[in-house]
């Protein structure tokens, strides 16, 4: 198995153009794949993590319902941001900047065949980020993502949740609300949740967050879950 892992931030980047970039490197393992199949070949697949920022975009999973965005393409125009529909699970979501986005495009055959795992270890690194700041965090039953308070009328959500997966490999990812503007949401019914709202490590903390350094951390927490190895 290869553990290989080639990491890139993008910095902010167009939602459009670096989900296309996605879908090259998804293409290219699925290819490796299928080529192994047919010949017999033990060619090794490669494995993928991207960091970036976004320009305000809101995205409509497979399974979501666009009444869930509550405004009309003028007034999105007015605001800055897009919309796109796209081939993730899961409902509405934003992102934008100061929000940390994570695509792992892997070949989970390299680590473990096992999605809900995979899910799990997602949100693990983000739980275990928080903690390194003093907050306690968790998940929702029956949700995925990171949460506070569940179960009390003051739950919100700080980590989103969304991928796609075939035949192990996995593209799409997780956004992680670190220096967000809250305000965005504003216009979405986040993830079809109607009753939990959602926050931010800044908001948490109360001050703007060093996003190299959450990165780094999250980063790190991933390579320990996942056993990966950085290239």
């Amino acid at each position: 198995m290869n553990k290989k892992v080639n990491f890139q931030d993008l910095g902010k980047i167009d939602y459009k153009k670096c989900w296309d970039f996605q879908e090259e490197l998804f293409a290219e393992i699925l290819a490796v794949k299928s080529s192994n199949k047919k010949k017999n070949k033990t060619v090794e697949t490669k494995n993928n993590l991207i960091f970036c920022e976004h320009p305000h975009v809101y995205t409509l999973g497979k399974s979501g319902d666009e009444k869930n965005l509550l405004v009309n393409e003028d007034y999105l125009k007015s605001r800055g941001a897009t919309f796109h529909k796209i081939n993730r699970g899961g409902d509405i979501t934003y992102h934008g900047p100061g929000q940390l986005v994570g695509y792992p495009i892997l070949d989970l055959d390299n680590f473990f065949t096992d999605i809900h795992k995979y899910l799990r270890f997602l949100e693990e690194a983000v739980i275990l980020t928080l903690k390194e700041y003093g907050l306690e965090s968790e998940r929702s039953p029956g949700e995925t993502g990171v949460w506070f308070d569940v179960g009390t009328p003051k739950a919100r959500k700080i980590c989103a949740l969304g991928v796609k997966s075939s035949r192990w490999v996995t593209m799409h990812g997780f956004a992680f609300n670190i220096n967000s503007d809250l305000s965005y949401f504003g216009n979405i019914i986040p993830c079809g949740i109607i009753d939990k709202s959602v926050t931010s490590l800044q908001k948490e903390l109360g001050k703007e967050m060093d996003m190299r350094e959450v990165k780094n951390k999250v980063k790190s927490h991933l390579i320990e879950l996942f056993e990966m190895e950085i290239i």
